[in-house]
This record gives structure tokens, sequence and C-alpha cells, in this order.
């Protein structure tokens, strides 16, 4: 009887993190900062050979809505049959998507 108290437990005080997943900052570190840089600022040798765009810019960001961001991180770019960016489909939730293009939002300078 006493362990399934501490399997309760434990479930219990996991579940929330499983729930959440990660936090965007730390998907943001995970996933993006190879290539996007971690300002946004795509100044990274990837970024670069990929020809990232720079988060930080008003203008860049005034480019795109919420859900274009969110179709790109969910779906990948591929342009001239070439993988531009991942798709992320398999990896992020739906939640964890929206939570990144929020925090992508908090880039701009």
């Amino acid at each position: 009887m006493k362990s399934i108290g501490i399997i309760a437990f434990s479930l219990l005080s996991v579940s929330p993190f499983c729930a959440f997943g990660a936090d965007a900052k730390a998907n943001w570190t995970n996933n993006c900062v190879q290539c996007h840089g971690q300002d946004g600022s795509a100044n990274t040798a990837m970024g670069r050979m990929l020809n990232a765009p720079n988060f930080t810019s008003a203008d860049v960001q005034a480019s795109f809505t919420d859900a274009q961001a969110f179709d790109v991180i969910k779906n990948g770019v591929i342009k001239n049959s070439e993988s531009k960016m991942i798709a992320f489909r398999n990896l992020l939730t739906d939640d964890e998507i929206k939570a990144l293009v929020a925090y992508l939002r908090t880039l701009k300078k």
C-alpha cells in the first residue's frame, strides 16, 4: 500500500512538467540558436550560410504573422528542393510552437 502512495505522488509531481514541456527559451536554446543565434540576429555560421532572418529587426518581425511563423516552425522551409529549416512537428507540440513564436517576438529591438 505504501508503494502505491509513492507511485501516485511521483506521477502527480512530474505530470505538470510533462503537460507543459520545455519552456520557450529552453526550446529556443535547444533548437534555434545554431542558426538564429541566442539573440535572434542570425549572426552564426549556419545562419549566414542559410540566410536566416534577423529576428531582432523590426522590419523582419513585421514581415510575417504569428500564424506564418507557427507554420514555418511546424513544417520547416524548403526552397529550390533544398531544406533551409527542418520541420519541428515531430519534436515540439503545437503549444510549444506557439510559445516559441511568442518568444521570438520578444527578440525584436
